[in-house]
């Protein structure tokens, strides 16, 4: 028992002193685990021979991971990005895998060896690469939204992945008799089977009938099983009832020779469209988060240091290979679906690098017979260096970014031919709903964006926009800027819009300005750079959701509007009074006379609607 929490103590203590580290360094969590367990086993010897049996145990977390990933996938999502998983993403990984499985034959390994170190090495981090699009605001962007389709075709092409590398074991534990049953191996004979002494065509039957028992399982029976849990009134009997459906789909899948991780998988898609959805995320994914922090510890833990710093020239130059080849096929990708200028760099430099599940087809691989483990040792180091160079790979995308941007190197803008009223700076849902109101309602507009797709998306709808980057003095000239009347500034960039706007005052001090904010800070800046009117993305929405929800708990339909009414004027005349107290580079919460001011604020608040409450009543 001391043995026990002494090895819990040191794995909890690991990872909850190198992971905050690793995230706030910006390296991600999957980097942080991975360290935490270098440290504990290679570098300070805390653990030892353990890791390898609570590794198996810690897989237990890549299933809940794959339910999960099912969960948010609807099967109609999916069908209406058919065209970008299967051309762009499908491409992606398969190519990756048939370039990266020839370099290992050229290396004289087995065709089953090469083709799974080619599948091992295709993928790329999720993990890694999306904290980082997020982190760095640069998910909106196209060359974002192509990386995250890629990311989400790795992720599910995983599942094919493990149903399949059984199949190309050096070591199969199913063998076929002469009278064609299948029968198990004695070394891996498992105590129970629905599949062993079957016939082929029985094992197809009973396969079959499982899948078809999981999805009518999945549509049909879990409404009464969760109205049966709820009538008990007991919270944890909700998480007991997520754990029974991945650990019994996943031994469903085991007694009929499946991967565990397809039947959880295939479970949350049929379950995706459920009411109960959110509830069995919630109470998984503490579970899958921990067991998948273990899971990375111990493959950190694993790591052979004594190969790597005997090999190191050899192993840093097969992680470069690895990189180098799959930004190869990526710059390849990028030009044929037209994806061009800084997009392109970002597309094909953060998909580089391998990735995190990696790590669970390596220790799959191995565990099935497929990959000797001298091989899986140094794919493993492979995997954690590629993974370890992608923070240099943004920071290489960076100085590319600002090169392009300095040399000029992008689609010249249009040549602006007409003028109007209104100036429209930003053409994505905010600013395309202003222009077809403002235009709707007679008077002209001149849109200018500087992206050339979502100009040529509108322009297929009709809506004539021009091409150009609104913050420069020459496009703004041309748009007619010295006699517009409105301007609207409905950039997705922050700094832009706070440029556009200071300038814009600059130029015409009679220029009335609306400006997008994307949040209270936003808008602060925006009043000093001299924006007259601030829409926060969000308030207008939530101000109506509530005056909908006052609707339903007793206030009448003009009783919650005139609440909603005296709020709104409330908020409007305390975001100008506290813009005044706002100072930059210093935290709200430190700027004590701004924290004091918003309180009484606040309170004011309070009383107004109480008042208005009570002069109702009288009336």
């Amino acid at each position: 028992m001391e043995g026990f929490l002494y090895q819990a103590s040191i794995y909890l203590l690991a990872a909850v002193v190198a992971v905050p580290i690793a995230a706030r360094l910006g390296l991600g969590s999957v980097l942080g685990y991975l360290t935490a367990g270098i440290l504990i086993g290679p570098v300070l010897g805390l653990v030892g021979s353990e890791t390898e049996d609570l590794q198996h145990f810690a897989e237990f977390g890549v299933v809940m991971m794959l339910f999960l990933i099912g969960l948010e996938l609807e099967p109609r999502a999916l069908w209406d990005m058919r065209h970008k998983l299967l051309g762009l993403g499908g491409l992606q990984v398969a190519l990756s895998t048939l370039a990266l499985m020839g370099v290992a034959l050229a290396y004289d390994q087995p065709w089953g060896v090469a083709l799974a170190i080619g599948l091992t090495l295709s993928l790329s981090s999720t993990a890694i690469v999306l904290q980082t699009l997020s982190e760095k605001g640069l998910m909106q962007t196209s060359g974002g939204r192509s990386v995250f389709s890629v990311l989400l075709t790795q992720d599910i092409a995983v599942i094919p992945i493990l149903a399949f590398l059984p199949l190309i074991a050096v070591t199969i534990p199913m063998t076929l008799a002469e009278n064609g049953a299948i029968v198990l191996n004695a070394d891996d004979h498992h105590s129970m089977s629905l599949v062993e002494g079957l016939p082929a065509w029985g094992v197809t039957l009973v396969t079959i009938g499982a899948i078809g028992a999981v999805i009518f399982a999945g549509i049909f029976l879990t409404r009464p099983v969760f109205r049966f849990i709820h009538s008990a009134r007991l919270r944890e009997m909700y998480t007991a009832l997520a754990l029974l459906i991945v650990v019994g789909i996943s031994f469903l899948m085991m007694l009929v020779g499946l991967s565990p991780a397809l039947g959880a998988f295939l479970a949350g898609v049929v379950l995706a469209s459920s009411e109960f959805r959110h509830e069995l995320e919630t109470d998984l994914e503490p579970f899958k988060g921990l067991l998948l922090g273990l899971f990375f510890i111990t493959v950190g833990a694993g790591i052979n240091f004594t190969l790597l710093f005997g090999s190191a020239p050899a192993i840093l130059s097969m992680a470069l290979l690895v990189i180098l080849l799959k930004g190869a096929i990526l710059m390849a990708l990028a030009m044929i679906f037209r994806i061009r200028g800084r997009d392109k760099w970002l597309f094909a430099l953060s998909l580089a690098q391998a990735g995190e599940f990696g790590f669970v087809l390596v220790s799959f691989s191995v565990s099935q017979g497929i990959l000797p483990t001298e091989i899986a040792e140094i794919l493993l180091l492979v995997i954690a260096l590629s993974m370890l160079i992608t923070p240099l790979l943004f920071i290489l995308y960076e100085v590319i970014s600002r090169r392009m941007a300095e040399s000029g190197v992008q689609h010249e803008p249009d040549e602006i031919d007409e003028e109007g009223p209104v100036i429209i700076a930003g053409i994505g849902r905010f600013g395309q709903i202003v222009n077809r109101l403002v235009q709707g309602s007679g008077f002209n507009t001149v849109v200018l964006d500087h992206d050339m797709e979502t100009i040529q998306l509108m322009r297929r709808f009709g809506v004539k926009g021009f091409l150009g980057d609104p913050t420069r003095p020459d496009i703004l000239t041309a748009a007619g800027i010295k006699d517009a009347r409105v301007l609207v500034v409905a950039l997705d960039d922050v700094e832009a819009a706070v440029k556009l706007t200071a300038y814009a005052r600059a130029q015409r001090p009679d220029l009335h300005i609306v400006a997008r904010a994307y949040d209270r800070t936003h808008t602060y800046r925006l009043y000093q750079a001299g924006a007259n009117d601030i829409v926060r993305e969000m308030f207008d929405s939530s101000l109506r959701a509530g005056r909908y929800v006052l609707e339903n708990v007793g206030l009448t339909e003009y009783e919650a509007a005139e609440a909603e009414r005296v709020f709104y004027h409330h908020d409007r005349d305390t975001v100008r009074e506290l813009a005044s107290l706002w100072k930059p580079g210093v935290k709200i919460e430190q700027n004590q006379e701004y924290v004091d001011r918003a309180k009484e604020l606040q309170r004011d608040l309070e009383t107004a609607l109480l008042s208005r409450e009570a002069e109702e009543k009288r009336a």
